[in-house]
């Protein structure tokens, strides 16, 4: 079907961050799909150069507040994100979908990673989760159950298998859109299907 929207995402990337704060304004209901994007970048053999490349980095970090106002979005870039457990919370999603409440958690996570600034250990999420009157216990009991664990990978290949080399991308139908600055293309292109 061409009209349907996949998000591939990781809580990790701002700019997916920021592009789910977007996905409201869009025409369809977007298909939320984690990956661990390292390991994508891994099986496809790209290189995270905002991490490895200083200059990148730092150009952004003013890109990103450039965006969270044109967006009128709060972001709190995180010091402590190489100490977050990214799997974990992409497992949580997957784990939340088996209980039917994959987009409030989404949206709870992100918001909690980049708006908030929140604790985002084990017991940090039980509170968030529960404060957003979630299923915190039965998500996070499935968390690191063979099965998420395999569910997450298969995942990664599946967006490798699809050409994703980075988050935030969409397909709309087969067409691939990378990047929160490509939301425009989404949705002229969502557009001209309905």
């Amino acid at each position: 079907m061409a009209n349907q929207l996949d998000f591939y995402f990781d809580f990790r990337s701002p700019y997916s961050y920021l592009a789910f704060t977007q996905l409201g304004s869009l025409p369809v209901r977007a298909n939320l799909l984690p990956i661990s994007v390292l390991d994508v970048m891994k099986i496809v053999g790209n290189t995270p150069t905002t991490v490895t490349c200083g200059v990148k980095g730092r150009y952004a970090k003013r890109d990103l507040q450039r965006w969270a106002r044109h967006y009128d979005v709060p972001i709190a870039p995180r010091s402590d994100i190489a100490k977050i457990d990214g799997k974990m919370l992409l497992r949580a999603v997957l784990a939340s979908e088996s209980v039917g409440v994959l987009q409030s958690t989404v949206e709870t996570l992100f918001f909690a990673f980049w708006r908030d600034a929140a604790d985002l250990s084990v017991e940090g999420c039980r509170k968030l989760l529960r404060n957003a009157g979630l299923p915190a216990d039965a998500i996070l009991a499935l968390v690191d159950d063979q099965s998420t664990v395999d569910a997450l990978k298969h995942s990664d290949q599946r967006a490798a298998d699809r050409g994703v080399f980075g988050a935030p991308t969409f397909f709309v139908g087969e067409d691939m859109y990378f990047g929160n600055d490509r939301l425009d293309f989404v949705r002229s292109r969502l557009a001209a299907e309905l």
